[in-house]
């Protein structure tokens, strides 16, 4: 399968658990990876899945990194409806109000152009005791399958 992964973040943290996820899928996939700052809205390809890795930033904004993309996407108003991805978010709860914010503002931007959500949307908590490899691997495993079952089913 065709993957694309893209991150936005503030820090360096969703770039470094991108790279991860993508050495640890990159044997079975032709997997590319991408800051979302370097994405336009016309680089979408139906035919590739995108997991998307955001963190949040200041009072539960997007990342800097992620902005530029959504002031795109905004502008541009794509039509993502040939689009399928799934989102994971890196958040920390002691930010109560704020936790996750940014990973949710992101695939509602995506949802809101037309583009399918596989699977929930998953965060790590750093304030928790997990790493968020330790999540984010079985959660890639488990929406590329489930993309795989829907795209075979609609071929």
């Amino acid at each position: 399968m065709k993957i694309t992964i893209l991150y936005g973040t503030e820090t360096g943290n969703a770039e470094m658990l991108a790279e991860d996820i993508q050495s640890e899928i990159e044997a079975d996939h032709e997997v590319e990876i991408s800051n979302l700052e370097d994405f336009a809205p016309a680089d979408f390809d139906a035919d590739c899945f995108y997991l998307l890795v955001c963190s949040t930033y200041g009072d539960g904004d997007l990342p800097a990194s992620a902005q530029p993309f959504a002031d795109a996407m905004a502008a541009e108003k794509p039509d993502l409806a040939a689009i399928h991805f799934a989102i994971f978010g890196l958040g920390d709860s002691e930010y109560d109000e704020t936790f996750n914010h940014g990973p949710k503002k992101l695939a509602e931007l995506m949802i809101s152009h037309g583009a399918h959500q596989v699977g929930e949307r998953v965060a790590h908590d750093a304030s928790g005791s997990d790493m968020a490899e330790d999540l984010a691997f079985p959660w890639a495993e488990a929406v590329i399958a489930e993309v795989s079952e829907k795209l075979g089913e609609a071929a």
